[in-house]
């Protein structure tokens, strides 16, 4: 008697945790770049962004390189798990170009989610116009409206409705297009001011969002159903290795970090504008820039060392060359802020993301994502 008695509340704490999970976010559709790629560039055959070779993933769980740019899990990945995914063991919103190039791929589910993200990608189309294919914003949106019409299909009007209205659509991105701009042979700087680029970023961002809302190519905003927006600001870009290797002193280089506090000012403002415009729209925004500098500034605070470096690449500050096979990584990897000349260690992605998913009014407002998550759609 008492071994199926014990099976049966195992079970039932199963399924009321399943239960919880499932209404707290029953979907995760990320849009963004490299930061939150999961193997998007995999199926991109042009692309010369990719990180589907060692020492990429070398922390991973099977321990080989998944297309993620960082040794581990990205951020991604721990978005997922901050609500239910490893207490489960679900995975993290697969990348759409996966589910799609199987040969059975008319019989995939999204009811999960699905993440979009391609590292390269940008705000504007042609942020990769020097590293080649990637899935621009643009294209990205593209997608997700034919997923939406895939849930329709699946789950009926009404039932894609209310089921993505409760999901969450995280946004990564901005930092290609800052990157860009600063880089000493871009053409838009010559044509710009900082001022007017960052304001052209969330204008364009604008739109982006709107299609995502309100539909203008297949549906209207209550057919395509995207109510509540994980907004990740622009990180600390101008303190990653590859900018400081461009300082003598290797310290962070602040006309990049100015780009990125005036998008994010830009990005807030924005938000702000749209929820009185878009009824039933929620958001939380995630202030990534001080996070990141926290990190940086006050390393023993968070168990790192290495705030300069990066783990993997070669030459200065291990930022002349990305995370090649040939390259050399340190073993210290939990010390290290950085990964490679761009993108942080799955150490500081996890910190990243749990103030993102958990974190006070002071990084994320008006409120955290799971106070998203569980706000009445």
């Amino acid at each position: 008697m008492g071994l199926p008695l014990t099976c049966f509340f195992i079970v039932f704490s199963y399924l009321f945790i399943f239960s919880a999970a499932a209404e707290l976010a029953p979907a995760l559709f990320v849009f963004g770049d490299s930061l939150v790629d999961v193997g998007n560039n995999n199926h991109l055959k042009l692309s010369l962004v990719k990180a589907d070779f060692p020492h990429n993933g070398v922390d991973f769980p099977w321990k080989k390189p998944t297309g993620r740019f960082c040794n581990g899990k990205n951020a991604a990945d721990f978005l997922v798990t901050g609500f239910y995914a490893e207490k489960l063991g679900f995975p993290s919103a697969p990348p759409y170009l996966s589910l799609i190039s199987k040969p059975n791929h008319t019989n995939a589910s999204f009811v999960a989610g699905v993440s979009f993200a391609s590292g390269g990608a940008g705000i504007f189309d042609g942020t990769d116009g020097i590293l080649k294919q990637a899935l621009t914003l643009k294209k990205q949106v593209r997608y997700y409206a034919a997923v939406q019409e895939a849930l329709v299909q699946e789950l009926g009007s009404a039932g894609a409705q209310e089921h993505l209205s409760k999901s969450i659509f995280a946004f990564v991105i901005g930092s290609n297009d800052i990157l860009g701009y600063h880089g000493s042979d871009s053409k838009t700087r010559n044509r710009t001011t900082p001022q007017q680029f960052v304001d052209s970023m969330a204008a364009t961002l604008k739109e982006e969002l709107k299609w995502v809302i309100i539909g203008t190519f297949l549906k209207t905003i209550y057919n395509l159903g995207a109510r509540k927006f994980a907004m990740v600001g622009v990180g600390a870009v101008g303190c990653c290795p590859s900018q400081r290797k461009k300082k003598s002193t290797e310290e962070c280089n602040e006309e990049a970090n100015y780009l990125s506090v005036k998008y994010n000012e830009q990005l807030k403002s924005l938000l702000q504008k749209l929820k009185t415009e878009l009824k039933g729209m929620s958001y939380s925004y995630f202030d990534t820039y001080n996070v990141l500098l926290n990190l940086i500034q006050k390393p023993d605070s968070y168990g790192f060392k290495e705030v300069k470096a990066a783990c993997c690449g070669l030459g200065d500050l291990n930022a002349d060359f990305p995370c090649l096979p040939i390259a050399t990584y340190c073993s210290n990897r939990k010390d290290h802020v950085f990964w490679d000349l761009y993108h942080p260690t799955e150490a500081a992605a996890s910190v990243l993301v749990q103030n993102l998913v958990d974190g006070t009014e002071e990084y994320t407002f008006p409120m955290n994502v799971r106070q998203l998550a569980a706000a009445a759609a």
